[in-house]
């Protein structure tokens, strides 16, 4: 009887000992101390990404959006208006042939691999894409084209018999979530209607070259401009503003897997520019100026030109580029941002609306709309900015707004990605 009440009362202050012990420790092994008191549990343990290859930051600032000299054409569709910009990372360059060409190899190398069956176990137990295999598909191999019939060009659509993929065939399924509309208070708890799945094509339209422009030769920017490595590094050009988001969608999940794989916190997805963003980072801090580098001329004091445009009545080559150039050429603006004004002109995610403007907030002001394939072509407009190796010098101008419609593809717009991440990222 003496034997077990001493093992009780040992037993009792064990547990005394261990619970007191353990408030001295830190607590349960969340690391939250078990004291009463109120410390905050983090989302994650998990470290975040390092800074984005090819990215520049744009810290936030205010700036005066609209035009910055006399608005030549009376149009009134950009009137003069202080806006805030939070901060956020763009790509310093216009997305480029070699950039788009890995989402577009990307895309076909899943396809096939789901053709050829290279498939494997993830992590949540899902079945996923075996890319160690996926990656081993050799192209060139007639053998297996043959087992990729759904991929291939039909008989009649082969010159010389010549089998090759079909580009129409490339397809990304687009999936996301409609912030704006499950945000409204009247479609609470209905997280299924948000949920958006659609098919896109992403091959970029090679024959933009001879579409554009009536009775010109450009039969050779249309064969060789996207496959022919000489043009790598220009920016990609025939790309409607539809496939531009689903590159950034695609790059956003592309990134995440990554992160998930390392087992690092996830990120914002990357996105296109609105048009005040686009504005705010062409301007290189320059609140006023005309140019991204500043008034009044296009032209340094040596007389070279400092974008890539029409110059005068048509002397094209006077640049240094007869179309394109490369995505980094000529000098950055303050931000570090290239050829803000020229080259290619530039999709953003704005609806392209004349009174916008009067209209929209001025804390990161923007105005979208998701047109659908029914609706009038004035609501598929989406907004254009910074003018193109083909426009006159007024485009250049960091106010000048311009649109095209968000299925049209040009031989003169491109587009860059942006993302919202920690300003500290810089000083990794």
């Amino acid at each position: 009887m003496r034997s077990q009440l001493f093992a009780v009362s040992a037993l009792t202050a064990l547990t005394a000992l261990l619970v007191l012990s353990g408030c001295k420790s830190g607590g349960p092994k969340g690391g939250v101390p078990n004291d009463g008191q109120l410390h905050g549990v983090a989302p994650s343990s998990r470290g975040s990404m390092g800074r984005p290859i090819g990215m520049v930051y744009v810290p936030p600032g205010t700036f005066h959006m609209g035009p910055s000299d006399e608005d030549i054409n009376y149009s009134y569709t950009a009137r003069n208006k202080a806006v805030s910009i939070n901060g956020f990372w763009m790509d310093a360059t216009e997305i480029t042939n070699n950039e788009y060409r890995q989402f577009v190899n990307w895309v076909r190398d899943s396809l096939a691999a789901v053709e050829m069956g290279y498939f494997k176990t993830g992590n949540a137990g899902d079945t996923i894409v075996d890319w160690a295999k996926a990656r081993t598909i050799k192209y060139g191999d007639k053998g297996t084209l043959e087992k990729l019939n759904k991929l291939v060009l039909a008989p009649d659509n082969r010159l010389y018999n010549k089998i090759e993929i079909d580009p129409e065939k490339i397809v990304y399924n687009v999936q996301g979530f409609n912030l704006k509309d499950a945000a409204k208070r009247e479609n609470s708890g209905q997280r299924s209607k948000f949920i958006y799945r659609y098919n896109q094509k992403v091959y970029p339209d090679t024959l933009v070259w001879m579409r554009d422009f009536s009775y010109s030769y450009n039969e050779p920017m249309a064969k060789r401009y996207y496959a022919h490595p000489s043009f790598g590094n220009y920016p990609v050009v025939g790309v409607s503003w539809k496939q531009a988001v689903a590159f950034c969608q695609w790059r956003s999940m592309y990134l995440n897997g990554f992160l998930e794989r390392t087992k690092k916190a996830q990120e914002s997805d990357f996105r296109l520019p609105t048009e005040a963003e686009w504005e705010y980072a062409a301007r290189g801090g320059r609140t006023q100026s005309i140019y991204p580098w500043g008034n009044y001329y296009t032209r340094n004091k040596k007389g070279c030109l400092l974008a890539n445009f029409k110059p005068g009545r048509g002397n094209y080559p006077e640049d240094g580029g007869f179309y394109t150039v490369r995505a980094d050429a000529y000098w950055p603006n303050d931000f570090g941002l290239y050829n803000m004004a020229g080259n290619v002109a530039e999709w953003t995610s704005s609806y392209y609306y004349e009174g916008a403007y009067n209209m929209q907030h001025d804390m990161n002001p923007d105005i979208r709309w998701d047109a659908k394939e029914t609706d009038p072509p004035r609501m598929k407009r989406k907004v254009v900015r910074g003018g193109s190796w083909k426009d006159v010098q007024y485009y250049l101008q960091t106010s000048a707004r311009n649109y095209e419609y968000q299925d049209t593809a040009k031989s003169y717009i491109g587009f860059r990605c942006v993302i919202d991440l920690p300003a500290q990222l810089r000083r990794r």
